[in-house]
């Protein structure tokens, strides 16, 4: 009598399996998570913890410089829950596609990425505000994208280069405008990201609030410490999702599911961050430059590689 084969595996490695569920799960965290900061930009509220640190209600300080401080807040938060909702959706293509084939660029993606993303939140600490439930949030997600990070890096391989459309071509041009949007995303994300750490406002920022920082201090003097929090976490963002938009791109095979994948990240990218200076009344036309310029490069090049009209060239 054969005796009976016994799975040796435990518990928990079980449910890791190979890395991708603990990496999806982070994925749907993130689009979860990006959804909440949009509909609290929606609503103009701040987070109670926000409140408490700040000493007011986002009421009580719309009341003072015709709210303008508050739609500012506003605008940022609306930036960066748009662009994580953009990182979770890339994320979920990385992990059901290239890194379900084993490709060792997808891991190589989700790492630098992940890593920016989560170092990010160390950007505004100097500035004396710890966001208490961004910081539980990361903490829930982190043990997932470090799991996952470990389990399907045993997995990961070199694969053969992926036949792309010839650069003069329709395909080859739309490629281009891609990579030239997500790498000037990842470029302003740095720029963000390091203006959030130090000076926090650009002078186009300033003429809109039509306030100094001085008067900003002398209004609430942890205000400052609030914004290059929404700041840094933004651009941190920004950086993640350019990253990881770049690599897909670069080094994903052309197909119907990346495409849909690029589309929606470039939708909830690109939407909120444009969209909500015009409902604020933010319209300066330096300022809104290289966010138009990105979504235009970003349309076109959507546009020029829609599946079937690259079968077609």
């Amino acid at each position: 009598m054969v005796p009976p084969t016994i799975d040796e595996r435990g518990f928990l490695t079980s449910l890791l399996g190979d890395g991708r569920p603990a990496l999806a799960a982070l994925a749907l965290g993130l689009v979860a998570g990006g959804g909440a900061a949009l509909f609290l930009a929606a609503t103009g509220h701040f987070l109670p913890h926000d409140e408490a640190f700040l000493g007011m209600t986002a009421a009580e300080l719309c009341a003072a410089h015709g709210c303008r401080v508050v739609h500012f807040m506003v605008h940022d938060r609306a930036a960066f829950g748009g662009v994580v909702v953009a990182v979770g959706v890339l994320y979920l293509w990385v992990v059901e596609s290239p890194l379900r084939e084993g490709a060792a660029w997808a891991w190589w993606a989700l790492l630098v990425s992940g890593a920016v993303g989560f170092a990010s939140f160390l950007a505004y600490l100097g500035r004396g505000y710890l966001d208490v439930w961004h910081a539980t949030a990361s903490l829930t997600l982190l043990p997932c994208y470090l799991a996952g990070m470990a389990r399907s890096r045993r997995g990961s391989r070199a694969v053969a280069p992926v036949a792309r459309p010839a650069w003069r071509s329709a395909g080859g041009v739309g490629t281009a405008c891609l990579l030239a949007a997500c790498l000037g995303a990842t470029g302003a994300g740095v720029v963000i990201l390091t203006m959030g750490a130090t000076a926090v406002f650009v002078p186009q920022d300033l003429e809109y609030l039509g306030v100094s920082v001085a008067e900003l201090d002398a209004l609430n003097p942890r205000l400052v410490p609030l914004i290059a929090h929404d700041r840094a976490g933004f651009g941190g963002a920004l950086v993640s999702a350019g990253v990881a938009a770049t690599a897909c791109v670069a080094f994903g095979r052309p197909s119907r599911s990346r495409w849909q994948a690029l589309a929606l990240a470039g939708l909830a990218g690109f939407g909120p961050a444009v969209g909500v200076h015009f409902v604020i009344g933010y319209t300066d036309a330096v300022h809104l430059a290289p966010a138009v310029t990105g979504a235009v490069l970003f349309a076109a090049g959507l546009t020029l590689t829609y599946p079937p009209r690259l079968r077609r060239d």
